[in-house]
């Protein structure tokens, strides 16, 4: 039984992280180097995260900066930044990419807060599902006469409780990223 609930526990960890995995995608009003993960480049003929072939830093709250390590690089970067649904304009000098990001408006603020709660529900879900797993578990386990039906109602009571402060997890990093991107 303990099996069954240490299991469920960190399946649903492993949904938190992925939600905040999702918002650090999340365009806020500061310019983050997070907003690049998972942008690869085709370098050499294989998709490369643009984080191995270059530094990436930010050097103020409006402006991402790209050196890449390789001069052949430069136009990969770019033209990979450019196809990426980011919906960003780098500017190539020679030396470095700059990429400014523009003030959100108030209408594309609400759509990224509408984003971070489709992505909060789909965790949400995710969660339930880990319960009902954890809870068909047990009922096998009853079922084996592994453990007793006393058991399997604390059991599903346990696994409720944490389902409940899990979902909590998940609205409080929802409240956090909306104040973020709604803060100008």
């Amino acid at each position: 039984m303990d099996k069954v609930l240490g299991d469920a526990k960190s399946r649903m960890e492993k949904a938190v992280a992925s939600l905040e995995k999702e918002f650090s995608h999340l365009r806020t009003g500061r310019a983050s180097v997070a907003l690049l993960d998972g942008l690869k480049v085709d370098y050499y003929g294989t998709p490369t995260p643009i984080d191995q072939i270059a530094s990436l830093s930010t050097p103020d709250s409006r402006t991402i900066t790209i050196q890449p390590w390789d001069r052949a690089a430069f136009g990969l970067v770019e033209k990979a930044i450019q196809k990426s649904d980011l919906g960003l304009t780098p500017i190539n000098d020679g030396k470095i990419i700059r990429i400014g990001l523009p003030p959100l408006t108030e209408d594309r603020r609400k759509d990224l807060v509408k984003v971070a709660k489709k992505y909060t529900e789909e965790a949400k879900v995710a969660v339930r599902n880990i319960r009902r797993d954890a809870n068909d578990g047990l009922k096998k386990l009853q079922k084996d006469k592994a453990i007793s039906e006393d058991d399997l109602r604390k059991g599903e009571a346990d696994i409720q409780k944490t389902t409940d402060s899990y979902v909590a997890k998940l609205e409080q990093s929802l409240a956090k990223k909306e104040k973020e991107i709604m803060e100008i």
